[in-house]
């Protein structure tokens, strides 16, 4: 494992490295397939207190390891006197340069951390949510074979509620095959994959009848005419993956989705996270909360958030093998929040 790259800037010391994440299984969905995701893990030193934070970056988001070092390396964080300027030191993240989410919100969740340390306290109960009301997280069944779907349905008996990647000619087979193991409820996330709305339609209508309660993306984030008229007519709801990354895009999605997919690594950390599920309840808009494949650093900073939520799915860090943070952890589907101050993990021995 690499070593830290430090930076002492005023008050501040910011550490980060790159580390690569082992999948438990290979990850394949309607455009490609991998077994490992590079993230870089940071740490946000002030007075002695140390935050956590973390970029994941799938390969097709356009970050690596190396842009995000090379983001962080530009950071200066010396005009600022407390992390309590929070505001103002994610307004001055955010605009050093363009796109580089992941790197930006590597920066928010150490912040965050840090904070709720200072204040000795877990970062919901600074928000003033109620972890009771976090919904069950899904678990994520890859596209694959027969057999391997049936194998992850077996191993995955303590969950609620499955999400299912589609969007391949093996759609109706990985369904009726999970369908011969288990009657949970699934969510079916298409990643673009269906081209055609009067298609797109007719699997939506015979997804519904399967007991699937919704659609993440399903035609391609480019098509806003054609999933307009999918929502306007899905017999369940249909929710912006790929089509909504940032507070901005929100209220241009009313009308064409039901709701939006809000993940930390597209909108650059929990403070724009929180804003983009109050934006749209706002717009009478469902808000699912998910993740990419990442430690519990991450996965557990979007927990705190999860009380604002219809849906959660935040199973990035059971996918993997090589997990280095405590944190949140999940108990017969239910994602149980550690009493903790700040995000609440810490490293494993």
């Amino acid at each position: 494992m690499s070593s830290w790259e430090t930076r002492r800037m005023g008050k501040f010391t910011l550490r980060f490295k790159p580390y690569t994440l082992e999948m438990r299984h290979v990850f394949t969905v309607a455009s490609f397939s991998r077994t490992t995701t590079p993230v870089v893990l940071t740490e946000l030193e002030y007075d002695g207190i140390i935050g956590y934070g973390e970029a994941s970056m799938p390969p097709y988001l356009g970050e690596s390891q190396e842009s995000v070092t090379k983001f962080l390396s530009q950071l200066d964080l010396s005009g600022f006197d407390s992390p309590f300027q929070t505001a103002e030191i994610l307004g001055y993240v955010d605009q050093i340069a363009a796109k580089n989410t992941a790197a930006k919100a590597a920066v928010d969740i150490a912040l965050h951390d840090l904070l709720g340390k200072i204040m000795n306290q877990p970062f919901y109960k600074i928000w003033g949510l109620n972890p009771d009301l976090i919904p069950p997280t899904s678990y994520t069944i890859g596209i694959d074979s027969e057999d391997m779907v049936r194998k992850k349905v077996m191993e995955a008996d303590q969950f609620k509620i499955l999400k299912v990647k589609l969007g391949l000619d093996t759609d109706k087979m990985i369904i009726e095959t999970i369908r011969s193991v288990t009657d949970v409820p699934l969510c079916a996330d298409v990643n673009q994959g269906w081209k055609n709305k009067e298609e797109a339609l007719e699997m939506a209508h015979w997804l519904h009848e399967r007991n699937v309660v919704f659609l993440e993306q399903p035609m391609p984030k480019e098509m806003i005419d054609e999933n307009a008229w999918l929502t306007a007519h899905s017999p369940i709801p249909t929710i912006a993956d790929e089509g909504c990354q940032r507070l901005l895009d929100v209220p241009k999605l009313q009308g064409v989705y039901t709701g939006i997919n809000i993940k930390l690594m597209k909108c650059t950390g929990m403070r724009e996270a929180k804003q983009m599920a109050e934006l749209a309840r706002s717009l009478d808009m469902k808000v699912m909360l998910g993740c990419m494949t990442e430690t519990s650093c991450a996965i557990s900073a979007a927990a705190h958030l999860a009380p604002l939520v219809d849906w959660a799915d935040l199973d990035g860090a059971l996918l993997i093998g090589n997990d280095i943070y405590d944190g949140m952890r999940v108990e017969d589907g239910q994602c149980i929040l550690p009493n903790r101050p700040g995000i609440g993990i810490i490293k494993k021995k």
